[in-house]
């Protein structure tokens, strides 16, 4: 049952960390106002603070990701 258990909240965690990666690729992209027509609209978009938080947050996620998938 232990076993089942890890390897759910790994799967969990990795989606998690996943997640955070595409959320903070999507803020980076409306800081640089690039993308999609679609998320070029809000208070986000060419503002470069969105920027740096859209980095810091994909950084968590790839962390979150590798942390995740290196434990036993």
């Amino acid at each position: 049952m232990r076993a089942l258990f890890n390897i759910v909240m790994r799967i969990v965690s990795s989606l998690l960390g996943l997640l955070m990666l595409a959320m903070g690729s999507i803020w980076m992209m409306q800081g640089l106002g690039v993308g999609p027509a679609a998320i070029m609209q809000g208070f986000m978009v060419g503002d470069l603070h969105w920027t740096v938080y859209g980095a810091i947050l994909a950084l968590l996620g790839i962390g979150q990701v590798v942390w995740s998938n290196s434990r036993r």
